[in-house]
């Protein structure tokens, strides 16, 4: 996967050479890399009209881990975000930019099954 963030660099520090993307798909999957009773948890971003990634983490199944990809996402100036209704999400985007429901979400369900 691309990483969007040269290393070392904070995203406002990287601002200007960010396309604004007005609508993300977000969402987390499930990886058994190392122990089933411990999985680790891809979190990524895609631009919902290209299906570009823009940003992804690894680690646990935790708000923490989501809102290192929230702050990685800042840069792009999204205005919608499109989830499942994990609470996470709920808890750590505002209402006003978050739109919960498989509906929107088809594009980035796609990519965790191929």
């Amino acid at each position: 996967m691309n990483r969007p963030l040269i290393a070392g660099l904070s995203p406002g520090h990287v601002k200007g050479i960010f396309q604004r993307v007005e609508e993300a798909e977000v969402d987390e999957m499930r990886s058994l890399v190392g122990k089933e009773k411990e999985p680790g948890w891809l979190w990524h971003a895609l631009d919902h009209r290209t299906g570009k990634v823009l940003a992804d983490v690894f680690g646990r199944r935790r708000d923490e881990v989501f809102v290192k990809l929230k702050t990685l996402l800042e840069p792009y100036g999204i205005t919608s975000d499109y989830t499942d209704d994990w609470g996470a999400y709920e808890r750590n985007l505002p209402p006003a930019v978050h739109r919960p429901g498989k509906r929107n979400t088809q594009q980035i369900e796609r990519t965790h099954l191929t």
